[in-house]
């Protein structure tokens, strides 16, 4: 499994995710970068995304939902603030209604993935940041390790196949 640390911290309001991948950075970048192939990634696997836009530029917008097992529709967006190619980009991640605005009264996260080179091919960080503590551990409740572990570790089938 990718994935190899998981920490949050409290204090710092932050979940820092690592995982550690078999493929050069430039295969693990276009992953974010193309919007379909993202689909086959973003949430647990029996949440399948579908991407509406990805617009993944500095100051670009991704609106994206996620689907249940029971056909419910759960909608996001993400706000790109910096690209840096195949090194790594910034993005504040917030939930959406089912127009896909974003949904008021949840959280909203500052988010950074970076990726470095490693003798076995790529290890990515994924932090994101919240502004409260009572922000950060409604998404812990709301099960953001599980998830985000499940998502991140399909990510090795899309890079093998």
């Amino acid at each position: 499994m990718p994935v190899t640390d998981v920490q949050t911290d409290t204090e710092n309001r932050t979940l820092t995710i690592t995982a550690d991948f078999a493929a050069p950075v430039e295969r693990v970048w276009q992953i974010y970068a193309d919007p379909r192939q993202l689909e086959r990634i973003w949430g647990p696997p029996e949440y399948p995304a579908t991407f509406v836009a990805h617009d993944f530029t500095p100051g670009g917008r991704s609106s994206y939902y996620m689907t249940s097992p029971d056909g419910e529709r759960f909608g996001g967006w993400w706000q790109f603030t910096t690209i840096d190619p195949t090194s790594s980009f910034t993005f504040d991640d917030g939930f959406a209604d089912a127009d896909l605005n974003p949904a008021e009264n949840m959280p909203v996260s500052t988010n950074r993935y970076s990726f470095s080179a490693t003798a076995g091919g790529t290890r990515a960080v994924y932090s994101t940041t919240f502004a409260t503590a009572d922000d950060l551990q409604k998404v812990l409740d709301m099960g953001v390790i599980e998830g985000s572990t499940g998502a991140i570790n399909q990510i090795d089938a899309l890079i093998s196949g």
